[in-house]
């Protein structure tokens, strides 16, 4: 488990990002855990929020020109990820990045693209892969734009089958090209948790889940 992925679990937990017990999703299944990023509202977890996606952005090896935020969870974490990039610890490296509105503005400069004028390859920083609605739309918003859109970082990646078998990662990677980087997966998470994070009962409740509905690594 790489340093980064310790410190962005660390944080989910310490702000209740991480829950366990019995939730329903919009799958219909329950799900023994529930994540949502959201919880992290302030600075200082922004900060650290920002230095693992940076972290993770850099151990993938991705090359790119600039980074994306799709409406609207991905406005702030594209802001907080680019502010930690620029900093010493990432190499000073000032990227630019834009983001979308849901609606377009007719007045001032119009359009649904604010920020760096999209050009070249551009990574996508967004939350969770659920459905996909909001990447494919950054996507499709990227190359009108003619920019290259060339990888995708985000939070989590359940590695939860959906009706096709595959994914939510898996099939944005087929269906649109482009490559998926999670902080964390499932299986990594589970790593951590196993430590004795949690009570036993709670690892072996999303292991059980993990084997009915999880795909394989």
């Amino acid at each position: 488990m790489k340093s980064y992925q310790t410190a962005f679990i660390e944080l989910a937990l310490a702000n209740q990002v991480l829950t366990f017990g019995e939730f329903t999703l919009k799958s219909g299944r329950v799900s023994p855990y529930f994540f949502n990023l959201g919880r992290i509202a302030g600075g200082a977890g922004m900060r650290r929020l920002g230095e693992a996606y940076a972290q993770a952005l850099a151990a993938a090896g991705v090359e790119y020109d600039m980074l994306f935020g799709p409406a609207y969870k991905g406005i702030p974490l594209v802001t907080a990820v680019a502010t930690a990039l620029a900093g010493p610890d990432a190499g000073g490296r000032d990227v630019p990045f834009a983001y979308n509105r849901k609606e377009a503005k007719d007045h001032g400069e119009g359009g649904t693209l604010v920020g760096a004028p999209p050009r070249g390859r551009v990574v996508i920083v967004d939350d969770v892969l659920t459905a996909g609605t909001a990447l494919r739309e950054a996507v499709g918003l990227l190359r009108a734009a003619g920019a290259e859109p060339v990888a995708a970082v985000i939070a989590l990646d359940r590695q939860e089958k959906g009706t096709s078998g595959r994914s939510a990662v898996q099939e944005m990677e087929h269906d649109t090209g482009i490559r998926v980087i999670p902080l964390v997966t499932v299986d990594v998470l589970l790593e951590y948790l196993a430590g004795g994070a949690v009570p036993a009962a709670t690892v072996e409740a999303i292991r059980s889940y993990q084997s009915r509905h999880g795909v394989s690594a």
